[in-house]
């Protein structure tokens, strides 16, 4: 039985509110956003390497998956979008056979409750944080 080894939790980057005609789901990233998923992508670049991505339809999780560009299979997944922890670790639960490394690429509240669920006994100060704000852009590896 192979066991997910690594987690990685990954919250989109900054979206853009520039249009309020458009629907939450169909908000692009904001230049910002994309500036900071190019950088992102520098710094995963090598690193991190998922055997599996779970991505959110939203543009803005799509658009962030795109820029990083892993050599990973991925799946988007309408469900992830509006997702709280519990759901968010029920469809991880159900990959625990399938996949030694998994990311999801998704949306607070969901993805920031997860983590701290998931944390347990960790460096105080980083836990505290991760209560905190999970800020955009994020990325928890468990």
């Amino acid at each position: 039985m192979e066991v997910v080894h690594n987690l990685y939790l990954l919250r989109h980057a900054k979206s853009s509110w520039d249009d309020p005609s458009l629907a939450d789901h169909e908000r692009p990233l904001s230049p910002r956003g994309a500036r900071a998923a190019q950088l992102m992508a520098a710094q995963l670049r090598g690193a991190v390497a998922p055997a599996l991505v779970l991505c959110s339809t939203a543009l803005r999780a799509r658009q962030t998956l795109q820029v990083l560009s892993l050599a990973s299979e991925v799946c988007y997944e309408d469900g992830l979008y509006a997702a709280g922890a519990a759901e968010l670790l029920g469809r991880l639960q159900r990959l625990v056979d399938q996949v030694a490394s998994a990311m999801v690429i998704g949306h607070n509240p969901g993805l920031q409750l997860l983590a701290v669920s998931l944390t347990g006994k960790g460096d105080p100060l980083l836990l505290a944080r991760l209560r905190k704000k999970l800020p955009t852009g994020a990325l928890v590896k468990l």
